[in-house]
């Protein structure tokens, strides 16, 4: 039986009305990682604890999933940790968690690392202040932005870089303003002697200031791209980047060449210890059963880190993944014993089918085998050989798994559940995105039911599908404003189209009898 991880959040539309995303996140029949969206629904206030936790509840329950949920991602908002703790308590009741729970709750690590980097950018906001305005100058008119463009001509800078203005609560706009910014520093310099009113550009020092923050901003924005993918796992990429992360700001803060660069990791380095200081347990599973890192990574990580607890979290961390997988193995022995007994399928093999009946057989015995030596699936799997990273740098960890459900029985089984593990909520932000485009300012009056109905109804066609240039493939055509406008001063002339929209909202839960 699958388990299905879930992600929520909930957003605000133009209109001023809250919705509730919930998606799904589990490995298939074909171990393939699907995000579905099981619900894109009003939610009135208050959106506190208790009322979130009774959405996400009705929901389990509408779906007949609440016995086959495995974790719950969430940002850092105060009403998610109550609605968090609630829901675990309404499901341990319900007996739907395995161990009481304690891997339900998973940060969103995007979040966190949004936090972090946003902590040393305070530090830095007049430092860049030159930079910021001359990009606001030149973006302000059309008539400054062609002169710009002489500008570059003339200082033989290619201008197919279009600049980019940062955005307050978007610290990966800062990097990308930067990164884009200081390739035209000449051009502005240009600028400067063309147009007397332009009077912020850079001084030479400024430049090279706003460079080393690029830098020291580069490597965080590689690792939250890495923990945004929707698109495979994530959660056995978690461990050795967060590890990456505070070993940068260690190497930063010891950086004695700029003190500002030293002043950000300073500060980045106490918003990461409150956040990060105990690695999750939960997403440490995901590196050991990655078989090119296992407990190896772990110990290597947690030499540099400190030598002297690093054999007290590797324990700790073995004792919760046995303790996990004795669960699964118990839930694998309860479902054999189930089915009864089975007569040896040897015995009634007949021509072509005999070899291959064997070769089960053949299987079965060497679990038998080790069954009788006392090692568990687990205790094999760590004791195999580990592969080569750079061997299998592009492994696809999901295709293992499956490829060796034979030999490792329920480990592959839990394998599939911890990898299906989001670490963030990017999911539900990416059908925010599409909230986005279907209510603006010339539709903003589509009934919640609607709305729910073609999000949800794309969502399970064609999922978070990206076109080439970097855009999702059908937000700005799918929506056709003729036939789901509801935007009409009172008079609908559109309720003919709301038993269509009815059809694509039973279209999606089609699908529910094979979740459930």
């Amino acid at each position: 039986m699958i388990k299905i991880c879930l992600t929520t959040d909930v957003w605000r539309s133009i209109a001023i009305e809250g919705y509730i995303c919930i998606t799904a996140h589990y490995v298939d029949d074909r171990w393939k990682l699907n995000s579905k969206i099981l619900t894109f629904s009003a939610m009135p206030p208050p959106h506190s604890g208790n009322q979130l936790a009774k959405k996400v509840l009705d929901c389990l329950k509408d779906w007949g999933i609440e016995k086959k949920i495995f974790s719950l991602t969430l940002d850092n908002a105060s009403a998610n940790d109550t609605m968090q703790k609630i829901l675990k308590d309404q499901l341990c009741l319900q007996q739907g968690l395995l161990c009481d729970g304690k891997f339900f709750h998973v940060r969103c690590c995007a979040h966190i690392l949004n936090l972090i980097v946003q902590e040393g950018l305070k530090l830095v906001d007049s430092a860049l202040h030159k930079i910021r305005e001359s990009v606001k100058y030149v973006k302000w008119s059309e008539g400054r932005m062609k002169m710009f463009e002489e500008c570059c001509e003339q200082v033989g800078v290619e201008s197919g870089m279009s600049l980019s203005l940062d955005v307050a609560t978007r610290w990966n706009s800062t990097y990308l303003m930067l990164k884009i910014a200081i390739k035209y520093e000449r051009a502005f310099s240009s600028l400067q002697l063309l147009d007397r009113n332009y009077k912020y550009n850079p001084s030479s020092q400024e430049w090279r200031r706003g460079q080393k923050i690029c830098e020291f901003l580069e490597p965080f924005y590689e690792i939250t791209n890495l923990f945004s993918g929707s698109k495979y796992p994530t959660s056995n990429l978690y461990f050795f980047q967060v590890w990456r992360i505070e070993c940068l700001l260690k190497e930063y803060m010891k950086n004695g060449e700029d003190d500002i660069i030293q002043s950000m990791a300073s500060n980045m380095k106490e918003k990461f210890d409150k956040y990060w200081e105990e690695y999750s347990v939960t997403l440490a599973f995901g590196a050991v059963l990655d078989p090119r890192m296992k407990l190896e990574l772990l110990e290597f990580a947690y030499n540099e880190v400190d030598p002297t607890t690093s054999k007290e979290k590797i324990a700790h961390v073995k004792e919760n993944l046995v303790l996990l997988f004795d669960q699964y193995k118990n839930r694998s022995l309860t479902a054999s014993s189930s089915r009864g007994a089975i007569s040896p399928s040897w015995c009634v093999a007949r021509g072509r089918g005999r070899s291959l009946t064997a070769l089960n057989a053949f299987k079965a015995y060497e679990k038998r085998t080790a069954a009788q030596e006392g090692r568990s699936a687990l205790e094999m799997y760590l004791d195999d050989k580990r592969l080569e990273m750079n061997e299998f740098d592009d492994i696809d960890v999901l295709q293992f798994w499956e490829s060796h459900k034979q030999r490792y029985g329920p480990l592959a089984q839990m394998a599939c559940d911890i990898l299906s593990i989001p670490i963030t909520t990017v999911a539900s932000e990416s059908s925010f995105s599409i909230g986005a485009h279907l209510l603006n300012k010339y539709r903003s009056r589509l009934r919640s039911s609607n709305v729910e109905a073609l999000i949800c109804t794309r969502n399970w066609l064609v999922g978070y599908e990206v076109c080439e240039n970097g855009e999702k493939g059908d937000d700005d055509n799918d929506y056709n404003p003729d036939i789901v406008d509801d935007h009409d001063g009172g008079n609908n002339d559109n309720e003919e189209n709301d038993d269509d929209l009815a059809t694509m909202s039973d279209y999606f839960r089609l699908d529910r009898e094979e979740m459930a």
